[in-house]
């Protein structure tokens, strides 16, 4: 049984006694109603101011079966109480510690901080696409209410100080996003982000317009503005509907994690000098090869199965989940 059960019969133990006992000196003494709350009360309580009138053979013996029964009843329901805080606070304090060993052997990973109305998106992402990840947010109960839709790792507390980032791995992870609500945060976040790993790659949210210059300059590789993006969405939904209910369909379908991914073609990869066509991409993993980023930056839409796959380029494709894990291996370094 649980605590929480225990602890509702125990307090229905003593509203039984409390409701017992003023009906006993009400019927055995002839008291009033306040008289006999009063000596229950004092009687349950042990306080020990005497008995307001006189007491009968019969009420004394009452009177002693209610202390003998209450003192028992309240005790177990105080240790009950106690019982619930200390299990409480110890399983919290194994929870924290459980999570923080679990944040510490991560590596490779995204570090998002906040996790309000864009950073909730952002978490579901990761979830579904199985990217490693962690969340610093300040507000517990919003930590709370993101739990209820997936789990993930956390740490609560002020993202814009140092203690805390260095707690989720920073100088380990290969990204941060800060989506905080003011941009001052953001701000902050970047500068202390950078000045630990200046190799980090830092994407921030901006509300304010005039914000995005001075986000960049203080290091965000990547400034998105979401009046931005919703404004182009808007104009997307009414120029070209059936694009954007496509990648609608491909981004929420529940049953299909259908993604645009990009791989990076390393040093002596088996798939070097070959072309589209010879490295067999689409055969080997049902993936499409949407693009192809060259080393300069230049960039080849739709390429032809001809296009000669060089040293660090960047294959663009879509498909599953899946699919992206086997393209790895195809693009792997030469046995």
């Amino acid at each position: 049984m649980s605590i929480q059960r225990k602890l509702l019969i125990t307090g229905l133990i003593v509203g039984f006694i409390f409701i017992s006992g003023v009906s006993g000196y009400v019927f055995i003494e002839k008291w009033s109603f306040l008289d006999a709350i009063y000596m229950t009360v004092i009687t349950l309580t042990t306080v020990g101011f005497g008995e307001v009138n006189k007491l009968s053979t019969h009420g004394r013996i009452f009177t002693m079966g209610l202390l003998v029964c209450g003192m028992g009843v309240l005790f177990y329901g105080l240790s009950m109480v106690t019982a619930f805080i200390i299990e409480g606070e110890f399983k919290n304090i194994l929870g924290r510690r459980k999570m923080e060993k679990e944040i510490s052997k991560l590596k490779n990973h995204i570090i998002l901080c906040g996790v309000g109305k864009t950073g909730k998106h952002i978490m579901l992402e990761f979830v579904k696409t199985k990217i490693p990840f962690v969340v610093i947010e300040q507000n517990n109960s919003r930590i709370s209410q993101m739990q209820k839709l997936a789990a993930f790792l956390y740490l609560e507390g002020d993202s814009t100080t140092s203690e805390l980032l260095i707690k989720a791995g920073i100088e380990r992870a290969k990204g941060l996003i800060t989506t905080l609500p003011v941009d001052k945060d953001n701000l902050f976040v970047i500068l202390t982000a950078r000045e630990i790993n200046p190799n980090l790659k830092i994407i921030s949210r901006a509300i304010e317009e005039e914000s995005i210059h001075k986000l960049s300059k203080v290091g965000a590789d990547v400034v998105i503005s979401p009046n931005a993006i919703g404004g182009l969405r808007m104009a997307s939904e009414m120029i070209r509907p059936t694009v954007v209910s496509f990648l609608d369909i491909m981004m929420r379908d529940p049953q299909h994690t259908m993604r645009m991914e990009e791989v990076c073609v390393p040093p002596n990869s088996r798939l070097i000098g070959q072309s589209i066509k010879q490295g067999a991409i689409q055969e080997k993993t049902g993936l499409l090869v949407i693009a192809l980023k060259r080393a300069d930056g230049s960039y080849l839409f739709n390429p032809p199965s001809s296009t000669q796959i060089n040293e660090r380029d960047v294959l663009i494709v879509c498909g599953k989940k899946e699919q992206v894990e086997k393209i790895k291996e195809v693009v792997g370094e030469k046995s």
